[in-house]
């Protein structure tokens, strides 16, 4: 799995290309970890619109990051075209839970309205 990380004004997009399972999941961890640890109070959009697969260790840390951003007083945006991890938060309830948009410009501007 590739993962490209950048600043954006007062948020941070961090975009993985490639499944993302057990095998990869700790590598997006370290990612979020960084983020999460540097940038205070974190303003975060999860750019999923390159990732074609999700199991249950990448969900897991989807949720565990969305409830460390929160904790922090951040707030985190997924970007997410429909497919499969449209379908896995929608069958597990999650997309109550998360803020979801189809492109990472609108996850963006939908911090950017809020800030």
């Amino acid at each position: 799995m590739e993962i490209l990380s950048w600043r954006e004004g007062t948020s941070t997009v961090i975009q993985p290309d490639g499944d993302l399972d057990l095998a990869a999941t700790p590598r997006l961890r370290e990612v979020l970890d960084e983020v999460l640890a540097t940038h205070r109070p974190p303003r975060l959009v999860i750019d999923l619109t390159k990732v074609p697969f999700c199991d249950s260790a990448g969900l897991g840390l989807l949720i565990n990051t969305l409830t460390r951003v929160r904790d922090a007083n951040g707030r985190l945006v997924l970007a997410v075209t429909p497919g499969m991890i449209t379908n896995l938060l929608t069958i597990t309830n999650l997309d109550k839970h998360f803020e979801i948009h189809e492109t990472t410009q609108a996850a963006q501007l939908s911090l950017a309205k809020a800030a």
